[in-house]
């Protein structure tokens, strides 16, 4: 009796998972248009934007992009290479913008001298544009179009 339950246990255990790895497979298949179980080489990593041209925010209260590569910054409890730049006493030299005063306050609205511990980890909010292709159609329109009467894109 023991050995009947274990078996048909085995059968549903087997059935359900190998249906839904089948399952997934064909939902990554269809997001990608090719079968990349199949493939021998991973797809390429899309090309970080590297202009340093400000961004359009797609909606209020956005985080910018950061419109320039960050690899190799070092951001961790110790040093934030961000800072190099988008600190208060490096903009004039750097020209690049400052962060905003709101990463001064802590969590009780209190302004502090320097970054607040809970902004400092910048790439939480903010991360670089990649020159890839969407998956799936966007029809976002953006405020300023609603307000000017074009919703159809």
């Amino acid at each position: 009796m023991k050995l009947l339950k274990l078996l048909v246990a085995s059968f549903i255990a087997v059935s359900v998972f190998g249906g839904a790895s089948s399952f997934a497979a064909d939902t990554i298949s269809q997001m990608r248009n090719a079968d990349i179980l199949t493939q021998d080489a991973a797809p390429r990593i899309p090309k970080v934007v590297n202009s340093d041209e400000r961004q359009v925010r797609n909606y209020p209260e956005q985080p910018p992009l950061i419109p320039h590569k960050i690899d190799g910054y070092q951001i961790d409890k110790r040093l934030n290479k961000c800072m190099t730049c988008h600190s208060r006493t490096a903009i004039e030299k750097s020209q690049a913008p400052m962060i905003s005063i709101t990463h001064f306050m802590n969590r009780d609205n209190q302004f502090l001298a320097s970054v607040s511990p809970r902004r400092f980890f910048c790439t939480q909010c903010h991360v670089p544009q990649t020159e890839a292709k969407p998956l799936v159609e966007n029809t976002f329109v953006d405020v300023d179009d609603v307000l000017e009467g074009k919703t159809d894109k």
